[in-house]
């Protein structure tokens, strides 16, 4: 009673999908955040579907390196939010561009 590799495959397209949504149609930063990881985390789901189909080890290595650099992108982006919230006291992406200025 296996779960077919397909089902991985639409639920790792699935939550890729609602990532790039928030990524592309929300304003708030940390929306934005959780829509990057939303995607890591579809791409991760992916690579473990397709390494239990070949049965290979190296789709588990590849995973947790993407998990590796989720950690890494989630701290810079929030210490990057924090100096974004200290000097403009919000978390609109749109007042981060006006940090230029």
């Amino acid at each position: 009673m296996a779960i077919p590799t397909a089902y991985y495959l639409i639920l790792s397209f699935v939550l890729f999908l609602i990532g790039t949504t928030g990524v592309l149609l929300r304003r708030n930063a940390l929306i934005v955040l959780m829509g990057i990881e939303l995607q890591l985390n579809g791409g991760n789901l992916a690579l473990l579907a397709f390494a239990r189909q070949l049965g290979d080890q190296k789709g588990h290595v590849f995973a947790f390196l993407v998990i590796a650099l989720a950690a890494a992108e989630a701290a810079v982006g929030l210490a990057i939010l924090v100096g974004l919230f200290r000097s403009r006291e919000s978390f609109n992406l749109d007042d981060a561009t006006m940090m230029k200025r």
